[in-house]
């Protein structure tokens, strides 16, 4: 997958090929990353992209003409490519994102800073938005990594086990089910004895109860979008029982 981030600071957001899984599929070729500098587009000599707004107000707002450059540039790189604008106006980033745009041959990743983008050139350059939540940030950088990283991780190959991905939270709508490791005892606290019991039919469906019992626990909300089959309402209402 070859994705091209446009921003005001390139060094920052290929540090995200250098660590973790996103260098891990940069360096076994199923992530491509690029950057480019919108000031390399300026027609000034200051190299200028931003300006006051029309009506007034604070700040400044980024300019289109230099962002619209580079993003010809990078589609002309790229081929078929959508543009994705990092925006607090932006649908709500989420793991059915995450695994829609690994599945894109290629992207675009828009981050803007001070105010925003000149509005005609979203209307007219950008794809789709999407947010981290609700809350601003100084710019699109941080987004555009978060947003690399969970896309990084759901390319073929490039975690270990395939299904570590399958069993991530919000995969199959829900949390994903506690861990535990070594020691067996740790500060007085030992191991489920269904996780030593060897039986994985028996496990999985510990593990699929245990799932549904964190969801309902931690975001009680996930639930209400979800169809359950009679079987898991039966492993829910069990795990509700036992808390009570």
């Amino acid at each position: 997958m070859k994705i091209d981030v446009i921003t005001l600071f390139p060094e920052l957001v290929e540090q995200v090929t250098q660590h973790g899984m996103p260098r891990i599929a940069a360096e076994g070729g199923q992530l491509q990353l690029s950057t480019r500098n919108p000031r390399d587009y300026s027609t000034n000599k200051w190299r200028r992209v931003d300006a006051r707004p029309y009506g007034g107000g604070p700040g400044m707002v980024m300019e289109a003409e230099p962002l619209a450059a580079a993003i010809g540039d990078a589609r002309a790189m790229l081929g078929s490519a959508r543009v994705l604008y990092l925006s607090p106006q932006g649908s709500r980033f989420d793991q059915r994102w995450a695994q829609r745009l690994s599945e894109e041959p290629a992207l675009v990743l828009l981050c803007g800073r001070y105010e925003g983008l000149d509005e005609r050139l979203v209307r007219q350059e950008v794809d789709f938005e999407l947010s981290l939540g609700d809350f601003v940030l100084s710019g699109g950088e941080l987004a555009a990594m978060t947003v690399i990283d969970a896309i990084a991780r759901l390319l073929p190959g490039v975690l270990g086990d395939e299904q570590s991905a399958v069993n991530d939270s919000f995969s199959a709508g829900l949390l994903d089910h506690p861990h535990w490791t070594r020691p067996e005892l740790w500060r007085d606290a030992g191991v489920p004895e269904v996780l030593m019991s060897g039986d994985h039919a028996k496990i999985a469906r510990w593990r699929r109860q245990q799932a549904l019992g964190q969801t309902w626990l931690k975001r009680p909300e996930l639930l209400e979008g979800l169809e359950l089959d009679e079987d898991s309402r039966t492993l829910l209402r069990e795990f509700i029982a036992q808390q009570r």
